[in-house]
């Protein structure tokens, strides 16, 4: 029966069983050696597949550790680097970042410097491939003795990827990933890039990040070539203990120099330097070139605010904290320190209290480049990335935007003179709300010249209005200002719109600059981490004719030289600039008990052919005694005056050009328009005439004027009173007649009347009236006559004359025969012949001679006692060489209780 068997393996051991139980003739073999080579053989298949079984469980292990390993992403490789700024003169100022960094390439990397790396962190560099087997061998036994993570192995690459990608946290995971990804590294860049990589990364302390920042920090060197051996020495041995032994903290100086020296061992082990190099090299103090440990504040924060405001504006998605750009801005570093100073301080100005603000622009003219800002004072004071009031306030300009907004497009448009009329009189905005001048005062027929200089707000208006808005709105945009919403009001003739001392600053600007509109900016140019550069300088754009930036540069010199700017002005240098203010609305005034004549912003903006400067005064906010007034109101031209005497060193004047001409008159005009060119002299008033008229004790004057000029024309009349001090009878009148009420008796009256025509004054017409006496006791002077005028006074009846009602009350005169008594002048005619010389009357019944008038009384001897007649005289004398005929007038009598005359029995 043949035996049945599962396996092979099964039938080969029976088969082995039974050849063992045979009896053999050959002597039976010792069964040792088969059991010692049946127990290695095992032990070994075991060694196998316990190897085979760590194998792939380590494989497994490992896979699923890398499975998670982040990928060698290019991006990540970038480093978040610093900026940093200069000045105009390409002086660094400051650097600014989450991480203060200079990127370099390998190629500027001296050799010194790599060595000393080398020496200390990765001596095999250039030989592995990412890991340091040996090294890493080594670390491996020293953790396991020691816990892990108690000692690294790290290679330079390895060390890159864990700043890069890794978290710095010690796990075998972690280290897994490192090593896998070191390798990676390795497979896709050079040996030098890695290099460089690693040297751009690392924290050497003092905040600074990589060799070439802290080369800067620690030395103040800037070329890496110039680092020497003891301080590429002491470079090298910062990354394993940044703030330990940091050679700048005097605290370090002693385990600074021993991690020196440890590294300068390091690189004569391996053969980088000689043993003379190293001795001499540990003799030189580790503080020697070790710049002082400083807090280093950001400078000029304003400035700088406004330069990374304006980048950020023109470059989207830029991160000047990481992106490690080069600003090279246009600050000049005295003026910006000047202006720091005198809102910082009371040296230069004296200011109210600390609540008071200021905020200003300095600016150069020709090139619209700021080389100095103002913003805030105290706690107001602008900060960098914060508010600041010289580029993001909005405040009313008021009027400093009368240039902007309604002469110079006037100029511009209408082609209008310096000397053209508008007119300043009682008017309202077109929606009926009136507008008022700042004094309360009109003036009539004014110059443009004339209203900018005194700042009158009427003729603004007006001005605007024949500008129109449409055309008033191009121009000031033109000059870089702009509108919320594009809409704009005729209140902004007078500035209620709403702007920053920049936006002023580039729109004045364009006047000084012959018209030509440059935006203000706070950078030349940008220098990205690749080298490439990108311009901010900006090119000057035709804002207006050369004709209107001359002709409001002239206007506003006026302003500074005689009007309302003098504080301003700087008498070696060719200024021109404009005031404005703005005031407080009633609620406000009641509520803080503001005076009514408290101001809430002041502005001076003013220009030379070197500089242009932009200034606003005033408070933040309001508030109990945050108000200006009197003096307060010329800070901003203080300000201005300031800045411009300490650094306006070009004397040089504006220069006309030939689109302009000036006339004798003193006034500009566009060539070929010369529509309103008057004379140097208007035209005197003619034929001026002066009568007394003795009824009503009054002088009236008359005179004629060319009917083609009188429309713009107004006139001017004084007087004098015996030879005595010069007196207004009216200003700026259109009349040609005038009247003197209550002329003093006996008095000589001297007239001048002067036309004033488009700006100009005529020369004076005068004349002289002499107004009779009070009668005397002897002579009754019943119709004296004066300049024409039958004013009459009855001298002989006690009569009052009123107007033309003459009266004569109470039968108070008798006329008895020859004998006449007058009892009213206590005067005493004896004999037939009286003569009356004051009215030559002829009395019926007496023989009287009557001298001048032919008058005839009827009644003979009468007692006159309600009412005289009608008395129709005419005067044909001639008074003062003026001829003139008066018509009669007729005389009425009142009762004595009406004008309380006392009756003679």
């Amino acid at each position: 029966m043949s035996d049945t068997y599962r396996s092979r393996e099964e039938r080969k051991q029976a088969e082995r069983k039974k050849q063992e139980g045979q009896p053999s003739g050959k002597p039976k073999k010792s069964g040792k050696p088969k059991k010692k080579g049946s127990f290695l053989k095992k032990f070994l298949i075991a060694c196998l597949l316990t190897g085979i079984v760590v194998l792939g469980a380590g494989v497994s292990t490992f896979f699923a550790m890398v499975k998670d390993a982040p990928k060698i992403d290019e991006s990540k490789l970038a480093d978040p680097l610093s900026t940093k700024f200069y000045d105009r003169n390409n002086a660094f100022l400051h650097e600014y970042g989450s991480q203060k960094r200079t990127k370099i390439t390998y190629d500027q990397i001296p050799k010194v410097l790599e060595n000393a790396f080398l020496a200390t962190e990765d001596s095999r560099f250039y030989e592995h491939h990412g890991i340091d087997i040996k090294r890493t061998a080594k670390a491996i036994l020293e953790n396991i003795t020691g816990g892990f993570g108690s000692q690294g192995g790290s290679t330079i690459t390895q060390q890159v990827i864990k700043n890069y990608f890794l978290s710095p946290k010690k796990t075998l995971e972690r280290k897994v990933q490192e090593w896998y990804l070191a390798y990676k590294l390795e497979q896709k860049y050079s040996k030098h890039e890695i290099l460089e990589m690693y040297l751009n990364k690392i924290y050497l302390g003092n905040q600074a990040y990589g060799v070439a920042a802290a080369a800067k920090a620690y030395y103040g060197i800037d070329n890496l070539k110039d680092l020497t051996l003891p301080q590429a020495a002491m470079l090298a041995g910062l990354p394993q203990g940044p703030s330990i032994y940091d050679p700048s903290n005097p605290e370090n100086v002693e385990n600074a120099k021993k991690r020196r020296d440890i590294v300068l061992s390091a690189m004569y082990k391996q053969n980088f330097i000689t043993k003379q190099q190293m001795d001499d090299a540990m003799k030189v103090p580790v503080t020697e070139g070790v710049l002082p440990r400083q807090n280093n504040p950001m400078p000029y924060q304003a400035f700088l605010d406004a330069a990374v405001k304006e980048v950020e504006s023109q470059l989207k998605n830029v991160d000047i904290s990481t992106d490690g750009l080069q600003i090279y801005t246009t600050l000049d570093p005295e003026q910006q320190s000047y202006a720091d100073k005198m809102l910082d301080t009371a040296d230069i100005i004296d200011y109210p209290n600390d609540r008071f603000q200021a905020a200003f622009v300095f600016m150069d003219t020709s090139t619209g480049e700021v080389r100095a800002i103002g913003s805030g004072r105290k706690e107001y004071k602008a900060t960098f990335r914060g508010s600041n009031f010289a580029i993001d306030m909005n405040r009313q300009p008021g009027s400093t935007f009368k240039p902007i907004f309604d002469y110079g497009p006037a100029i511009e448009n209408l082609k209008w003179a310096t000397s053209h009329i508008v007119q300043d009189a009682p008017t309202t905005y077109s929606n009926g709300t009136p507008i008022k001048n700042w004094n309360n005062d009109y003036k009539g027929d004014i110059s443009i010249r004339t209203a900018l200089q005194w700042s009158y707000n009427i003729p603004a208006l007006n001005t605007l209005k024949q500008v129109g808005l449409d055309k008033a709105r191009t121009f000031a945009e033109g000059l870089g200002i702009t509108f919320d919403k594009d809409v704009v009001y005729e209140s902004y003739a007078i500035g209620s719109n709403a702007v920053n001392p920049l936006e002023m600053a580039g729109a004045y600007g364009a006047f000084a600059n012959d018209g030509m509109y440059t935006k203000p900016h706070f950078i030349r140019k940008i220098v990205f981490p690749d080298g490439k550069e990108l311009s901010f300088e900006q090119k000057p754009q035709r804002a207006m004719s050369d004709y209107t930036a001359y002709m409001v540069t002239d206007m506003l010199r006026t302003v500074v030289d005689s009007g309302t700017g003098t504080a301003a002005n700087v008498p070696s240098l060719d200024v021109a600039g404009k005031t404005g203010t703005t005031n407080f609305e009633k609620q406000v005034i009641a509520k803080f008990g503001y005076p009514s004549n408290a101001t809430s912003d002041s502005w001076f903006v003013g220009y030379t052919p070197q500089y242009t400067m932009s200034v606003w005064t005033g408070y933040a906010q309001n508030g109990a005694g945050n108000y200006m007034v009197g003096n307060t109101q010329n800070i901003a031209k203080y300000i201005f005056k300031e800045m411009m005497r300490k650094f306006g060193n070009d004397n040089s004047a504006f220069a006309q050009p030939s689109s302009v001409v000036r006339q004798d008159d003193n006034e500009l005009y566009v060539k070929g328009q010369m529509s309103d060119y008057v004379p140097v002299k208007a035209d005197a008033p003619s034929g001026l005439q002066a009568k007394y008229n003795q009824e009503k004790k009054e002088i009236s004057l008359s005179w004629s004027y060319p009917q083609s000029k009188i429309q713009n024309t107004t006139f001017n009349v004084n007087y004098s009173l015996d030879g005595g001090q010069s007196t207004a009878l009216k200003t700026n009148t259109k009349d040609v007649a005038l009247t003197l009420s209550n002329a003093k008796a006996g008095g000589r009256y001297t007239f001048s009347v002067t036309a004033t025509s488009r700006g100009k004054t005529s020369s004076a017409a005068t004349v002289t009236v002499v107004v009779p006496a009070a009668a005397s006791s002897n002579t009754p002077n019943n119709n004296n006559a004066s300049n024409g005028e039958n004013n009459s006074t009855n001298n002989g009846n006690n009569s009052t004359n009123n107007g033309n009602n003459s009266t004569n009350n109470g039968n108070n005169s008798t006329n008895n025969g020859n004998n006449s008594t007058n009892n009213g002048n206590n005067s005493t005619n004896n004999g037939n012949n009286s003569a009356n010389n004051g009215n030559n009357s002829a009395n019926n019944g007496n023989n009287s001679a009557n001298n001048g008038n032919n008058s005839t009384n009827n009644s003979g001897n009468s007692t006159n006692n309600e009412a005289a007649e009608p008395n129709n005289n005419t005067n044909n004398s001639n008074t003062n060489g003026e001829n003139a005929t008066s018509p009669s007038t007729p005389e009425q009598s009142v009762s004595e209780e009406d004008v309380g005359i006392p009756k003679v029995p």
